[in-house]
């Protein structure tokens, strides 16, 4: 299983996701926190679903999202740099 990851952009430490709620099907709110204590930032991040980049095998008909094109299809595959990285999976 594979978990999001975000990093601090003040002190480059862990942050963990405090609290979250759902706003829509396509829409979470979530409220991190720096893992570090003597930094301690918190903030309130959205996520969001914007495009779909391959066709669900199970598609559920109130699922309606724009096809990505070639170009965002391909900046999906590429791989990132972790040092530039915000999120990472295991």
């Amino acid at each position: 299983m594979s978990t999001y990851k975000m990093v601090c952009p003040h002190c480059a430490s862990r942050m963990r996701i405090r609290t979250s709620e759902g706003r829509h099907i396509f829409l979470r709110v979530a409220y991190l926190q720096c893992t570090t204590e003597a930094c301690g930032w918190s903030v309130r991040a959205e996520f969001e679903m914007t495009h779909e980049l391959s066709p669900s095998g199970m598609p559920n008909p109130e699922v309606r999202l724009p096809r990505a094109d070639c170009d965002l299809r391909r900046a999906a595959l590429k791989p990132v740099e972790p040092a530039v990285a915000l999120a990472e999976t295991d």
